[in-house]
């Protein structure tokens, strides 16, 4: 029977399997589900919807029942985002689903998942696998013998890569909306691997503690919160709009591995392992049926005080206690040291802590010389024209970087032992070295849990376990100083936070290094590398440094370090390293984006003033096109473009608020674009208001992404417009952005602003205010040129060009 039992369960597994693949090659067969585009509003909804009604019919005689309901929703709001910019969204596409016992339910869940996908990009990791996930894990709990305590929403939105608009439409204007009492939001930064969670809340710890009970494979870190949330990361997810205008709880899971071809061609379903789908539904079936079932659903306020400290052991189990528990220990290990440092200094008349203060300056020192260094070394690369060699071959730069921080470190001791020291026994700079690592790490603990950071675990566990090894092992030091007997014990007293903290190294760097091929043209990656680099060989060394004065000579390590840097710098600066990949297996594109636009100012009186048309190329990366020209020797510093500062966003057509990051670009002359549906752009009525404010109302026709730019001009002031709330938010250097997007049979975009002019300023002769338009062209036949596609088929294998045809329409008023 036993037999038989196993033999079922894998081969309900093997079908779990096919049904997750089976939908994940479905939807992404649809090519990209630009939001607007049929693929996205009609091909992609008419499959979930049919898949959803299989489900509904299968489960009829089970003890849920099903409603789905299609929402179109039209709405806007302010999101302090990439600097802040307003969002305007019109009929885009919500699938939501029910299930519920049959004798209804007055408290839900939400599940949410996107369908829709960049352009240029089968999405298949970001979010089509989310999405397949959902649908088997709704067939699971569909199909229960025993009925759920409370409700669940599956959320399928088909407008998150528009800057979260679908969500935003459901959790502010779906009825079901009010009857959630919090979330799970699936989402990804990467192509699979495992899904971690890496937000909840805000409080509600009890939603940590479902997951922590619940979860098969469960991974998280309570560090990648605190650091997303600091906005280090230039990412957002839906979570962010339940949390603030839903005011509900929640927690936010995302696959994080291999984010070097997030958004691009190759996040294609074969890339995405089933073992990881299947760990995704395994984590969200079981944590989902846990909160259903649970008390804290039906009165999540009653639990929602309070925070969560929590981590898991390289993916094992998660650790999960009280932020108040956390700070209780904290102050327990903190209170530790200062006995332990305190003991010492009694002994010894206060000399000690003249000497510990001392050293700790030598530590420090260490540290800032170490840190200074290799940021030249990261500068002499950057300016040698060879940032981001580590792109393609990570090793490269750990080789590079790291021998240079671990040999500056161990010098300066070297030189500290030599000519500071030199009367000083080996034991007694080793114990008093180990204090000082103690002491700088109290102080980190201690400013960590001062500002509330729940991270301060990691510093905590850096206090306890090595000062416990210390106590345990004092004597056998004493007796019989750095043997080999004493360097294995003290090493497995230290086990425990350094391979925690070497497994959070590595999911920073997983992290930061793909998103340091997409941040911009201004912020050199090569220095924010090393100094990742540099702060991981600090906190690895620190409780190391005291071997440093136990050892007879440190010649031998600093010339082998030495080698391999002087090696690595040669052979770096000689160009061996190249930073990108087109190697199928392990692809490291360089990403670009490419627009034929044609461009169109006008004067105050109506007339064209000037127009122009090119192929608008910009890089998504630091290295610019250096790397590009030998190949399109036309791209090339002759057609560099400056910004354009008396014109609305340097007049150019930004399809997102993002130039600030993306200075450097390049203007290729080329054919007029000639859309099949051309941007129609009017100025409605225009009227002087009682209150001395200029009303003036528009219409804007054309694709379904539009951007629209205001720069009102000097004595001039924005009032009120019919965006949000309607306060107009988010100046960015005189200028509002405003996006803009709609689904499918969408009418023309009617909006409207005051302008307030000083009393002291005569209306200027240029007019009010400075108004532009681009318009972009995502799909159909509108997205492609035969200028365009001439260019695209001359960038080489390694380079993603992402392209679409576009326009920019700018007015004075």
């Amino acid at each position: 029977m036993k037999v038989k039992d196993i033999l079922s369960k894998l081969r309900k597994k093997e079908l779990i399997h096919s049904c997750f693949k089976k939908h994940l090659e479905r939807i992404t067969s649809f090519g990209p589900r630009t939001v607007g585009s049929p693929e996205n509003e009609i091909t992609t909804v008419n499959y979930l919807l049919d898949q959803i009604e299989q489900i509904r019919t299968e489960s009829q005689t089970g003890p849920h029942s099903i409603s789905v309901d299609v929402q179109r929703p039209t709405g806007s709001f302010s999101i302090d985002f990439l600097g802040g910019f307003t969002s305007y969204y019109d009929r885009v596409t919500n699938i939501a689903v029910k299930l519920e016992p049959k004798t209804t339910a007055q408290h839900f869940m939400l599940a949410n998942c996107h369908f829709d996908s960049v352009a240029n990009s089968l999405g298949a990791s970001d979010d089509a696998v989310s999405c397949s996930v959902m649908l088997e894990v709704l067939h699971s709990l569909a199909n229960l013998s025993t009925p759920l305590k409370h409700g669940i929403i599956f959320l399928f939105n088909g407008a998150e890569e528009n800057i979260l608009q679908a969500s935003h439409g459901f959790i502010t204007q779906h009825p079901w909306a009010q009857q959630v009492r919090a979330f799970v939001n699936l989402e990804a930064a990467g192509v699979g691997g495992k899904e971690v969670v890496f937000q909840t809340g805000p409080e509600n710890p009890w939603l940590v503690q479902a997951y922590v009970r619940a979860a098969v494979h469960p991974f998280a870190s309570v560090v990648g919160q605190e650091v997303f949330q600091s906005g280090v990361i230039p990412s957002d997810t839906d979570f962010r709009i339940y949390r603030d205008f839903g005011k509900i709880p929640g927690i936010d899971l995302a696959f994080i591995e291999n984010g070097f071809i997030y958004h691009t061609k190759y996040d294609t379903p074969e890339r995405i392992h089933t073992d990881s789908i299947q760990r995704a539904g395994d984590n969200i079936l079981s944590v989902l049926k846990h909160l259903v079932m649970s008390d804290e659903l039906a009165d999540s306020s009653a639990y929602r005080h309070g925070n969560m400290v929590f981590f898991d052991l390289l993916g094992v189990t998660v650790v999960a206690y009280p932020a108040r528990v956390g700070t209780i220990i904290n102050y327990m290990a903190a209170v530790a040291t200062v006995i332990y440092l305190g003991k010492k200094s009694m002994l010894t008349s206060g000399r000690y802590m003249r000497d510990l203060a001392c050293a700790a300056c030598v530590a420090v020192l260490s540290w800032f010389v170490t840190l200074l260094t290799v940021l030249i070394v990261a500068l002499l690369v950057t300016l040698a024209g060879r940032s981001m060699f580590w792109y393609t071959h990570f090793y490269a730069a750990v080789c590079l970087y790291g021998s240079a921080a671990v040999g500056k470190i161990l010098l300066i001791h070297t030189l500290a032992r030599n000519l500071y020291y030199g009367g000083v026994s080996g034991v007694d700079l080793s114990e008093r070295f180990f204090d000082v690592s103690l002491l700088l790490w109290c102080c980190v603990l201690l400013f960590l849990t001062q500002r509330g950071l729940c991270s301060a675990y990691v510093p905590m566990m850096m206090v306890v376990f090595p000062l416990a090894s210390k106590l345990l092992l004092t004597k056998h030091f004493r007796a019989r100083g750095a043997s080999l007997q004493y360097c294995v014990l003290y090493l497995t007293g230290l086990a425990v936070p350094y391979v925690h903290i070497m497994f959070l190294i590595w999911v920073v760097f997983e992290i930061f290094t793909p998103i340091l091929g997409r941040s911009g043209t201004e912020i050199p990656p090569d220095v924010v590398l090393a100094s990742l680099v540099t702060l991981a060989t600090i906190i690895l060394s620190s409780y190391f440094m005291h071997f440093i004065y136990l050892s007879c000579s440190t010649r031998r390590i600093l010339a082998g370090l030495g080698s391999v840097f002087v090696l690595m710098f040669v052979l770096v600066c000689c160009g061996l390293f190249f930073p990108y990949s087109a190697d199928p297996s392990s692809p490291r594109p360089k990403r670009i984006f490419v627009q034929h636009s044609t461009r169109v100012l006008h004067a105050l009186d109506g007339t064209v003033e000037r127009s122009d048309s090119g192929l608008w190329i910009n890089s998504l990366d630091y290295s610019g096109m250096q790397h590009i020209t030998p190949h399109i020797p036309q791209i090339n510093d002759s057609i560099r473009t400056r910004c354009s500062e008396q014109l609305p966003y340097c007049g150019f057509p930004w399809f997102l608020p993002v130039k600030f990051l993306v200075k450097k670009s390049w203007y290729l002359p080329a054919p007029e674009v000639s859309p099949e549906a051309p941007l129609q752009f009017r100025l409605l009525s225009r009227q002087d208001t009682e209150w001395g404010t200029v009303k003036m109302s528009f219409e804007a026709k054309g694709p379904s992404h539009m951007s629209l730019y205001l720069r009102p001009h000097a004595g001039a002031s924005l009032m009120g417009w019919s965006f949000g709330d309607g306060m107009p938010r988010f100046d960015l250097s005189g200028e509002y952005f405003v996006f803009y997007s709609h689904g499918l049979d969408a009418p023309a975009w009617s909006f409207w602003f005051e302008i307030q002019v000083s009393l002291t300023h005569a209306p200027p002769d240029e007019g009010l205010i400075s108004l532009a338009v681009s318009s972009h062209y995502f799909f159909g036949p509108d997205r492609r040129s035969e200028p365009l596609e001439a260019l695209l088929k001359r960038f080489p294998a390694w380079a993603f060009p992402s392209s679409w045809v576009s326009t920019y329409h700018m007015y004075r008023y």
